[in-house]
């Protein structure tokens, strides 16, 4: 069973959400709140998976939202369901610990599938955010100097190749004819690395940082 709290402050959205993901097997919605702040007072009461969450919030931002939650656990997974679809925007979700970013259009089934996704290891966006990010990073390489090198094993390449293009850790772990087990202590060997703390961290820096 996959535990979700939605995060928006339309009634009419808050609740659609919420009878979907109660009314399909295998998900259930946890709670539901119209604001950051009634979440993150609720927070440690809460047994989640996966929190839907709005940007444009009134009070905490979704954005400053995700920087909250994430100082609490990192366990817990975000995705970003919004109306916008701007670059800065989906970069610093990202950057703040975002585990996947979707847009409201999305159809129901999608969105499920995301979830899902999310739950198994994957970072799901759909398929112009994506391309939204690539092209963010192509257009903006940062002018900096590398205080360090980023040592990374053919094999920790691999599995953040897998990563990066969107797999999850089940996906990453059959192709590589591995079990999920081991990619899972690959990935903490990259976490370390990269000094990064979520999935969406370190593929914002391998992409930033040309490392797949």
């Amino acid at each position: 069973m996959i535990k979700v709290v939605i995060v928006e402050d339309s009634n009419t959205i808050r609740e659609g959400l919420k009878l979907l993901i109660d009314g399909t097997e295998g998900y259930h919605c946890e709670a539901a709140y119209s604001n950051c702040e009634d979440l993150l007072s609720s927070i440690k009461k809460l047994d989640v998976d996966v929190i839907l969450m709005d940007i444009d919030l009134p009070g905490i931002s979704g954005i400053e939202g995700i920087r909250e939650i994430k100082k609490y656990s990192n366990e817990i997974l975000i995705l970003i369901l919004t109306v916008y679809d701007e670059n800065d925007l989906i970069f610093e979700a990202l950057c703040a610990g975002a585990s996947g970013y979707l847009v409201k259009k999305t159809p129901p089934a999608k969105l499920l599938e995301a979830i899902k996704e999310a739950y198994d290891g994957g970072a799901p966006m759909t398929s112009n955010i994506a391309r939204k990010v690539v092209d963010y990073f192509q257009n903006n390489k940062p002018v900096h100097e590398k205080v360090e090198s980023i040592d990374l094993t053919p094999r920790e390449k691999e599995v953040l190749s897998g990563l990066v293009g969107g797999s999850s850790y089940k996906a990453i772990a059959d192709h590589l004819h591995i079990s999920v087990e081991t990619v899972r202590f690959h990935f903490r060997n990259i976490y370390k690395k990269l000094h990064v703390h979520s999935q969406s961290e370190a593929v914002v820096k391998a992409i930033k940082e040309g490392l797949v």
